[in-house]
């Protein structure tokens, strides 16, 4: 009898809800599309399926920008949709992953515009000149600041403007967060795929990151940060912050208390497969994690190389018998994504 958990070894399905199947006709994917294929999805032999985001959202950036974590977007169908599509699933066997995107919001999130959340976001002073308070860049492009003159501060935003960081330094925050994952798995889902599950916490003293020094990090980050300022930065204090371990350990507590459930991870950092031994080691953190390494470039990049650096770096470790089993890493168990 195997006794290893179902997701070690497993394949993931991942579906974009908008462009896999159309049910009625407007142009646009939705969940009851996704429920009419599933005895399709199950014949190719996977194990589940990994759906990216439905939740209500202006669709700035294609539904992970969220303006309400409890609530299906009308473009997709409803709350009762989703239960049929997760109850025909488990009748197939197959196990449903959600894509839950926490770092951010919708900047039409009620909470943005609720002057009693104000600090569930990140606010600062301009400097004295009226500049941002820090170097701090956007993944996307641009300063990862935006002014707004009804506070008359700057608020971050990792990603687009129209997505404000939560302020994970908040307990609130922290809070409601956990409860959006037990709202989830109290409906029965199987597990979450993390959105960039290293940008829940930012430097408190917003300190200035350091430039990019030869040998330091690696241009595989993010696959959206190829010989860009972003990429011209050391993140040392914007992103992969060491109080993420604490809140991912809650997380991890919280899904423990259901059976057989998962989390996967999104790793966009200069070191990020150090940053995959990190969040995986042990058995209190995520069950895997992945980056984007051997999804950047083209075809010709894949070398023998390319594969094998992660896999040298993630496995580093003494290898010694007396020493194999005390090591944190032995427990980790690493994702490789090579396309989507």
């Amino acid at each position: 009898m195997n006794d290893s958990p179902w997701w070690r070894g497993a394949v993931l399905y991942q579906i974009y809800p908008r462009s896999f199947q159309d049910s009625n006709n407007d142009g646009i994917g939705d969940l009851n599309g996704i429920t009419e294929r599933l005895n399709y999805v199950a014949d190719l032999g996977v194990e589940g399926i990994w759906i990216s985001p439905f939740f209500k959202s202006p669709m700035k950036d294609f539904g992970y920008d969220v303006s309400d974590y409890r609530a299906i977007d009308p473009i997709f169908g409803t709350m009762e949709d989703f239960d049929r599509l997760l109850d025909k699933a488990h009748s197939l066997n197959l196990k449903i992953i959600i894509d839950l995107v926490l770092s951010h919001t919708s900047d039409q999130h009620p909470w943005f515009s609720d002057p009693s959340k104000k600090d569930w976001y990140v606010w600062a002073d301009a400097k004295e000149d009226g500049t941002p308070p820090n170097n701090w860049m956007s993944c996307f492009g641009g300063s990862a600041w935006e002014w707004c003159p009804r506070h008359d501060q700057y608020y971050l935003h990792n990603f687009l403007k129209e997505q404000p960081d939560l302020n994970f330094h908040n307990p609130d925050v922290q809070a409601e967060a956990l409860d959006i994952a037990k709202f989830w798995l109290d409906k029965g889902v199987d597990g979450f795929r993390l959105d960039v599950v290293n940008f829940y916490f930012h430097d408190p003293l917003l300190r200035d990151n350091p430039p990019r020094q030869d040998g330091i990090g690696t241009k595989y980050a993010l696959q959206f940060e190829h010989e860009t300022p972003y990429s011209a930065q050391q993140h040392l204090y914007d992103k992969s912050r060491p109080e993420n371990l604490g809140f991912l350990e809650k997380l991890r507590a919280l899904t423990d208390q259901y059976d057989d459930r998962f989390m996967v991870g999104e790793i966009g950092d200069d070191k990020p497969n150090t940053r995959a031994r990190e969040y995986t080691q042990g058995n209190k953190l995520l069950h895997t994690c992945y980056n984007t390494h051997m999804m950047s470039g083209t075809h010709k990049d894949l070398s023998i190389n390319t594969v094998r650096e992660p896999i040298d770096i993630f496995f580093q470790r003494d290898k010694s018998p007396q020493n194999l089993s005390k090591n944190p890493w032995f427990e980790s168990w690493p994702s490789w994504a090579f396309s989507n």
